[in-house]
């Protein structure tokens, strides 16, 4: 049986040197998560191998992130972006995420790398009122449209702003100290 987390506001914060680390399989099961993971997250590695990526999933989330972001990995890219995740205690925290496809020797996917950092309060100011309207957009359209419904939005964004595409806009936003 799996117990639902209920979200509070309490935020957790990353170092500044700190990586969140972790491997999937081709699923999305986790396989390997480093102990800044276990430690911000809340779980011991008992809980998190095995299990769906998504259990820290943050319901203020859009789905269309994901969306996108499983798109741009099923197409053999490397994905960027910020997202809010869920503790095991309700709290969150917020990373600027790099995920990867992971290859064996042979060249055949094996599943996903996903290095994880601090991101800059900058680039949150920017990024929250977007994944806001984001999910505003998927509370309004059918269980089935909203993923794509919020994307169209998100898009429409990346335009506006002159970027390239969504990795080409987060990739502005994250200016890490020193740089």
């Amino acid at each position: 049986m799996k117990v639902k987390i209920v979200p509070n506001n309490h935020e957790k914060k990353l170092g500044d040197q700190d990586f969140i680390v972790s491997k999937t399989d081709l699923t999305g099961r986790i396989t390997y998560a480093n102990r800044i993971f276990m430690e911000i997250a809340g779980y011991p590695e008992s809980s998190l191998l095995g299990v769906q990526h998504n259990i820290i999933r943050h319901p203020e989330m859009p789905r269309g992130v994901f969306r996108f972001m499983w798109n741009t990995l099923k197409a053999g890219e490397e994905f960027f972006g910020f997202a809010k995740n869920l503790c095991a205690d309700g709290g969150y925290y917020w990373v600027f995420a790099n995920i990867t496809p992971d290859y064996d020797r042979d060249g055949k996917l094996q599943g996903y790398y996903s290095v994880r950092r601090k991101p800059p309060q900058s680039a949150l100011d920017v990024i929250i009122p977007i994944y806001k309207e984001m999910l505003a957009i998927e509370n309004r359209s059918s269980i089935k449209e909203a993923p794509d419904a919020s994307l169209e939005y998100l898009f429409d964004v990346v335009k506006q702003v002159g970027a390239k595409n969504y990795n080409s806009l987060v990739l502005g936003l994250y200016k890490p100290k020193g740089v």
